[in-house]
């Protein structure tokens, strides 16, 4: 059985939040909320939710607005008819046990024979939500638990029963894996499953450790972020994302189904100073704010955040106060890793240690009561919360029987799996292949679903076939090579280029040991362009022929890379800027993540981009614009002729490039034209690799050369003329700034054709090429370019004056 068609009931946050990931994947939805009283279109709350969808800009929900037309909005009473035609039905109702069972019924009478039923419930048990529901409706039944917001965090965590149908947990898991680019992690049916369980009595443990030692929130928040491996909200700004209100929901669920002996029970506190901040509507970033704020008395025009003084019995407004910047030992012992950062002898070393000890030690007392092993909880809470590791990987890190001895040496309990592992770690190497140590006190694979490659399991039974200070060339099988990019952000310069050439040199025609090249990497980033460091030493002591060097060395191993006798196959996830979007513009194919977020923005740092992305991006909306005129004409006029010089393709250009525009996924990748038509998406992340090899396989069976294009027929200076007209309106208006405009007219000087092109007269791929040496290295050698530089270098954002 396949998933053609869903529904979701209920368009709340997560509700609608599945569904236009839903609609992401290409698959059409149902979207089913209740008739709100009195209303005039009984279906405004399903219809509400799919135009904030469209207004969201942050964070937005949809990879493309185009995805909403896959979204049919519908209401409780007059369209549960809809249900019929749908293979699986999610619920997302309110956590009410009554609601949902009354919604089960309602899905009951109106759903498809062996349609798929599953909840969204992140506290409720699959034993209460099957209680009572006939046997037909049972053995269709699981748990998905999402996580918000559903398109970026990536786990799904399954609950399944023991009568639900083997074949409708595959169909679920792989269409959540697959379509939807979800990790799925089987879940034992306990309360708050493995995220949830272990995330709330870390909270919990973090707000009782500052409240008793009198850890400041800042300290709190600066020692258990970056330096063990969380994200920047680490707790408290963490409780503020998600809502200081949703804390006691949270705690009330969990102590309403764990068992009574159950450790956090034994922690947990009712602290007055809570309902207080609710009730004053302080609930977080959704309220006046929440452990943080931003001062409403700040002078107009200026911010500045403050931080609460904490007190168990009492809240005030009084106890906001600038948020300090906390300089501590035991943050920058982060670099030494955890055991460094717990040990160290400061208010935030032995906050770390007092949380981290009550927490890594719950973990390891709740496999397998949770889960099967420890790998699936260490993947669940790395995909749930995107903390970087597990719990039992933070073990390791800390050394386990390091940390049992220290538990024991401060009397807590030391629960019998870190017992068991003794003087050995959960995670070891065997044979080239990870292993985790099982319950049952042996090592087992972790095995990877059919279509997962991963190139840290490739880098554990070999080395580089080629290695420079700035890339690694891997064998990834079959025939195939791997250019990984090392540096900082991945950012590009010539040992990059060097590892380029040398795949290039290796792989020779195609007809030997290898045949294809895949471009992909496991960073956070494919790549943020070029190396801004290098570029900025090298600006400050005039090294303009080194410069100039890098620039025409990227342009020629880039031409190198588009007119090699193989496929070269770009696999690009997050950000890829700059050079790291030029790279993509001269691949034969792009196997991109749906998570890919790419454009040239050079110009935003004073520049143009320098290794052919001018050229290609012309080349690409020309491509374009002949396409649409052959539909128009039915093919019988020429796109060009003397009495049809067009020049969309000039202006879709010279918009893209000179306003940086950055696509914010591979859809709307598809749409700036960053990625042809032809280029392919893969959902999941972890499947990237395999598709972009499989992809590079399929072209070298039967490999053509691309032919290069010899004549590019572009207007010359009457061009440059309307685009500088254009320029000078928007300086006009306030949408430019004086620097804007030099950076924006050699833009327009490339993509013009330069002084010697107009439509009769037809430049080359090399023309332009030189056209956008000649203007770069102008740009560079002046102070304004320096200064962006500097700026971006520094505080991560483009200046704008």
């Amino acid at each position: 059985m396949s998933i053609q068609k869903v529904a979701v009931i209920g368009s709340g946050v997560m509700g609608s939040g599945i569904a236009a990931q839903i609609a992401n994947a290409g698959v059409p939805v149902v979207l089913l909320d209740i008739v709100p009283k009195d209303a005039d279109d009984r279906s405004a709350i399903a219809k509400g939710a799919i135009a904030k969808m469209l207004k969201t800009d942050h964070l937005a929900p949809l990879m493309s607005k185009k995805n909403a037309k896959l979204i049919t909005p519908g209401n409780l009473e007059d369209d549960l008819e809809l249900l019929k035609d749908c293979d699986l039905i999610i619920e997302v109702v309110l956590e009410d046990l009554k609601i949902k069972h009354a919604t089960y019924e309602k899905i009951q009478k109106h759903r498809k024979k062996d349609s798929i039923v599953t909840s969204n419930t992140s506290t409720i048990p699959l034993a209460k939500l099957i209680e009572g529901q006939p046997k037909e409706f049972v053995k269709d039944f699981m748990i998905s638990h999402f996580f918000n917001p559903p398109r970026y965090l990536r786990l799904l965590e399954l609950i399944v029963g023991p009568d639900t149908r083997k074949d409708a947990v595959k169909t679920v898991r792989d269409f959540c894996d697959i379509q939807l680019g979800k990790g799925v992690v089987m879940c034992k049916d306990t309360p708050g499953f493995i995220v949830n369980r272990l995330l709330v009595f870390w909270m919990q443990a973090s707000v009782n450790a500052a409240i008793e030692d009198g850890v400041p929130i800042e300290i709190a928040d600066a020692v258990m972020g970056k330096p063990i491996g969380v994200p920047k909200t680490a707790v408290f700004g963490l409780i503020d994302l998600v809502g200081v209100d949703l804390m006691p929901y949270l705690s009330s669920s969990m102590l309403s189904s764990l068992p009574e002996d159950d450790q956090y029970r034994k922690i947990y506190k009712d602290y007055p100073f809570v309902g207080q901040m609710i009730e004053a509507g302080y609930n977080g970033r959704k309220g006046k704010g929440g452990f943080y704020r931003l001062n409403p008395d700040a002078p107009k025009g200026t911010k500045e955040k403050q931080a609460l003084r904490l007190s168990a019995d009492s809240f005030s407004e009084d106890q906001y106060h600038k948020a300090d910047k906390p300089k501590l030992e035991s943050v920058a012992a982060g670099k030494k890793g955890l055991q460094a950062v717990v040990t160290t002898e400061d208010d935030g070393g032995a906050y770390a240690w007092k949380v981290l000890s009550q927490t890594l030690s719950y973990a390891a007392s709740l496999v397998p009561q949770i889960a099967d092993n420890i790998a699936a909880v260490d993947e669940a809470m790395r995909l749930g919360t995107n903390w970087k590791k597990g719990p039992f990987q933070m073990i390791d890190d800390l050394g386990p029987k390091w940390f049992a001895d220290k538990l024991r040496e401060e009397g807590m309990d030391v629960p019998p799996l870190l017992d068991a592992v003794g003087d050995g770690s959960f995670y070891k190497v065997i044979e080239g292949k990870l292993h985790y140590f099982g319950t049952d006190n042996t090592y087992h694979a972790v095995e990877r679903a059919d279509g997962v490659l991963l190139l840290r399991d490739i880098k554990l039974s070999s080395e580089p076939v080629i290695k420079t200070a700035s890339a690694s060339v891997w064998d990834i099988g079959d025939g195939v090579l791997c250019v990984e990019f090392t540096g900082k952000m991945n950012a590009l310069d010539e040992p990059v280029f060097d590892a380029y050439w040398q795949a290039i040199k290796k792989i020779g025609d195609g007809s030997g040991d290898y045949k294809a090249l895949v471009i992909y990497n496991e960073g956070s980033h494919f790549s943020a362009g070029a190396n801004l460091g290098l570029a900025i030493f090298a600006m400050n002591i005039a090294l303009w022929p080194q410069i100039e060097s890098l620039v025409t060395g990227g342009q020629k191993v880039y031409k190198a890379l588009k007119y090699a006798p193989f496929p070269v196959v770009s696999a690009p996830s997050g950000m890829a800027l700059g050079g790291g979007c030029e790279i993509l513009l001269h691949s034969d194919h792009v196997q991109a993540h749906a998570e890919t977020y790419t454009g040239l923005v050079e110009v935003g740092v004073g520049l143009i981009p320098g290794w052919g992305g001018c050229k290609e991006m012309i080349l690409r909306y020309q491509a374009e614009e002949r396409e649409q005129h052959a539909k128009r004409t039915g093919g019988k006029q020429l796109w060009f002729s003397p009495a049809n010089t067009p020049m969309g393709a000039v202006r879709k250009a010279f918009e893209t490039i000179a306003l940086a525009k950055v696509a914010k996924s591979a859809q709307e990748a598809k749409e700036l034209r960053y990625l042809k038509p032809s280029d392919e998406i893969t959902m999941n992340r972890d499947r990237l690799l395999f598709d972009a090899k499989q992809k590079a396989l399929e072209l070298a069976k039967d490999y053509q050369v691309p032919e290069a294009v010899e004549e590019i027929r572009l207007p010359g200076p009457t061009g440059k003329m309307a685009l500088e007209l254009a320029v000078n309106d928007l300086r006009k208006n306030g949408k430019a700034t004086p620097y804007d405009v030099p950076v924006s007219l050699a833009v327009a000087e490339v993509l013009s054709g330069g002084p010697k092109a107009d439509w009769t007269q037809p430049v080359s791929e090399d023309d332009l090429l030189k056209l956008e040496v000649k203007e770069f290295m102008q740009l560079v050698k002046n102070e304004g370019t320096q200064a962006r530089v500097e700026h971006m270098l520094e505080k991560g954002k483009p200046l704008r004056n």
